[in-house]
């Protein structure tokens, strides 16, 4: 279904993006906060017709406010912090003064903002701020997405591949890996008859590897393991442990890449 085919891949990205920025913060790599806020102004323009602009552009750290649309009377934040303190330094800046009649906005770029959207923040301007639904974060943001029309659907889409999508590098693919993925494609998913998880104890090893994020996609695909096994058992008659040297190469990466990183970020990064 293409739908889920355009969900799946925006919902990918976004968390892929979440995720980096998240980890780059730690290690005090900012480009990425900087370069969202261009990101999240078209991603916000397409998704509701609005008119932002980066302010930060025309007036450099202007406080409080990232990104404005004049027409629509929107001021935007774009924080990779989305503590209530954040939020309530945000709406006590005096320059908001200047914009009583605008309503504000806050995109929290890297960590899930469910436990704010509940909060009451001191306002002293009185600026229009409703926090249920003025506060986005990328599940806030995909929960919008995944009710659009399928066109609107593929137009957001294809802006995020343009912004976040990459070629596939044809030449560091696996030849055994890739014969794999092209037997893969013929398989029909939609035949879930004699599929059992009891041996592969999926929860545990995404309890053991601490996957949050990642955990919704790997429920998606769990239940084919079973036909993965066999594939590999059919791929191996054509040669000595062919397999094995594609769980090789994967296991390989996963070591190269294991750091101080989180396990979903690890899991994005292998799967890459």
């Amino acid at each position: 279904m293409n739908r889920s085919w355009y969900f799946d891949y925006i919902e990918e990205k976004l968390n892929i993006l979440a995720t980096r920025i998240e980890l780059r913060g730690k290690l005090n790599i900012l480009d990425l906060h900087i370069h969202s806020e261009n990101f999240y102004l078209h991603l916000f323009n397409l998704l509701f017709d609005w008119k932002l602009e980066n302010e930060n552009a025309n007036l450099q750290n202007v406080p409080s406010i990232d990104l404005i649309d004049k027409t629509n009377k929107i001021f935007i934040q774009v924080s990779a912090t989305n503590t209530k303190k954040k939020i309530e330094d945000t709406l006590a800046k005096d320059i908001l003064k200047d914009y009583s009649d605008y309503s504000f906005k806050f995109i929290s770029i890297s960590k899930d903002a469910s436990n704010r959207r509940k909060e009451t923040f001191n306002n002293p301007y009185n600026i229009a701020f409703a926090p249920q639904t003025d506060i986005y974060d990328v599940k806030s943001i995909l929960d919008f997405i995944i009710s659009l029309t399928i066109d609107k659907q593929r137009e957001i889409q294809e802006f995020i591949k343009k912004e976040l999508g990459h070629d596939t590098d044809i030449e560091k693919l696996d030849s055994n890996l890739t014969t794999i993925v092209n037997i893969l494609a013929k398989e029909n998913l939609n035949d879930n008859s004699n599929l059992n998880l009891k041996s592969f104890e999926i929860d545990r090893k995404i309890a053991h590897n601490s996957l949050t994020r990642t955990k919704y996609t790997i429920d998606d695909y769990k239940i084919h393991h079973n036909r993965l096994e066999r594939i590999y058992s059919e791929f191996d008659k054509q040669g000595v442990n062919k397999s094995f040297s594609v769980l090789q190469s994967i296991r390989q990466e996963y070591i190269e890449l294991t750091i101080n990183i989180s396990g979903d970020e690890l899991f994005l990064r292998v799967k890459r």
